[in-house]
């Protein structure tokens, strides 16, 4: 466990950030690997079904993802205030409920996956392959959930760096099943996705055992869980509307696949590999947001305001930096990285297009995620989950549809970053109100000079 509310903001920040982007780096490998190995052995056709799986997997996971967020949020509000007792009370509140989301979500997950498919309009010769990928990846929710919990529990406590091991143990798993599966056994899409659902159990289960003997807060037997209405209901309070938001923001990828699957294969399998990319290049910037985020709550406890904004002026000046290195980096590779996933000319002109127009934003990207994350951090979530639905539902969507009309593929590309910018406007200046200053856990909050 780490006190973020004492030493500079930057190092602090920056710190407690580092392990966080290592290991989602890592996870984010998950989805990295399997496209490449997907795209080179099985071909573009089971990339596509790999693109078409996933937004519909997020979807039925968003809003429980959000509620998580809430709990994260709470713990470090409790943990910056010192109060370890209700700390306790959280960490078993939301593992509770997190496991009997991961039952419910699977079963609907299983039962309406071919109306999904079906509605979305997936290729014929893509929907088979990307219904027996997506229903392997489902019966693995539950240890998704599991160690995605653990880590966020971890992180509201100051403590980035544990995850980063099991993150790590479950990619060379995860790497050396997909080879073992697909090249080797044959198996086919199946194979990437059991590959995937074994690492995550693997994570698991070894960040379980290890932290029910090592830590000395979190306990993974099953008598010592005790679940508390009170503190859920803190929880729901943050997290419903970043629930809400993550949801909607899911039904929006699966709006984006809707319109992109108006055109060709190649296009879809582009846009898989050019979004697998394009999550990996983001991931810098939303991890210091995701610190900051957890800088904000313990400080919010605590009751350091200023310490509060210098914090965040810290993360956005590296958040800028980190933008521009990456921006540099797709402009000289971008063919190049699409190539090692898939050699079809066509989907590498469709995955570079993509990539050199939504790259261009990144700086407007990160710092829309950088503000987020602070108010996120105060427990502020309900007008900005509003102001991220508009950029998303009222600008992005109907845009994409217009503009590929006009425009062709890129119209669609082009969406993407406007919307960022309508989401930034309106996220700053609802910053500059001033009202996430009251949304504390722990009523205690005052400003204080440093």
């Amino acid at each position: 466990m780490k006190d973020l509310t004492k030493g500079k903001e930057a190092g602090v920040i920056f710190r407690f950030a580092l392990p966080m982007v290592i290991g989602n780096l890592l996870q984010q490998m998950y989805q990295v690997v399997d496209s490449i190995i997907v795209g080179n052995f099985l071909g573009k056709e089971a990339l596509a079904a790999q693109g078409a799986s996933f937004p519909i997997f997020f979807a039925l996971i968003a809003f429980i993802i959000g509620i998580g967020s809430g709990a994260t949020v709470v713990i470090s509000q409790y943990f910056g205030s010192k109060d370890l007792k209700s700390v306790k009370k959280a960490i078993d509140t939301i593992f509770i409920f997190l496991f009997f989301a991961s039952i419910i979500i699977t079963t609907i997950g299983l039962i309406l996956s071919n109306e999904i498919f079906t509605l979305l309009k997936v290729e014929p010769e893509v929907k088979p392959l990307a219904e027996s990928y997506f229903k392997i990846y489902m019966s693995g929710l539950i240890v998704f959930f599991g160690f995605n919990g653990t880590a966020s529990v971890l992180r509201g406590l100051g403590d980035s760096k544990t995850p980063l091991w099991f993150l790590l143990i479950a990619t060379v798993i995860n790497i050396t099943l997909d080879l073992l599966f697909v090249v080797v056994f044959k198996w086919g899409i199946k194979g990437a996705a059991i590959a995937t659902v074994i690492a995550q159990g693997v994570a698991f289960l070894s960040g379980a055992i290890y932290l029910s003997y090592k830590h000395q807060i979190i306990s993974f037997r099953i008598s010592s869980f005790h679940f508390d209405r009170k503190i859920f209901n803190q929880s729901l309070k943050i997290g419903l509307p970043t629930g809400f938001q993550q949801t909607f923001v899911a039904l929006g990828l699966l709006a984006m696949i809707r319109i992109v699957n108006n055109f060709d294969t190649n296009v879809l399998a582009a846009y898989t590999i050019a979004s697998r990319i394009d999550a990996l290049a983001a991931m810098p910037a939303m991890n210091l947001a995701s610190a900051l985020s957890a800088f904000v709550g313990q400080n919010m406890g605590a009751g350091l305001i200023n310490r509060i904004r210098k914090g965040m002026i810290s993360t956005l000046m590296m958040s800028v930096a980190l933008s521009i290195i990456v921006i540099a980096g797709v402009y000289m590779w971008s063919e190049q990285i699409i190539g090692i996933f898939n050699k079809d000319p066509l989907v590498i002109k469709y995955g570079t297009e993509y990539l050199v127009t939504v790259s261009s934003f990144y700086i407007i990207f990160s710092s829309m995620f950088v503000i987020h994350g602070t108010l996120r951090g105060a427990g502020d979530t309900f007008i900005p989950m509003f102001i991220s639905l508009f950029s998303l539902w009222i600008v992005r969507i109907p845009l994409a549809v217009f503009l590929s009309k006009h425009f062709g593929v890129n119209g669609i590309w082009w969406s993407i970053p406007i919307g960022w910018s309508v989401g930034l406007m309106g996220s700053y200046a609802y910053f500059l109100t001033g009202r996430w200053k009251t949304k504390g856990v722990v009523n205690n909050i005052v400003e204080t000079e440093l």
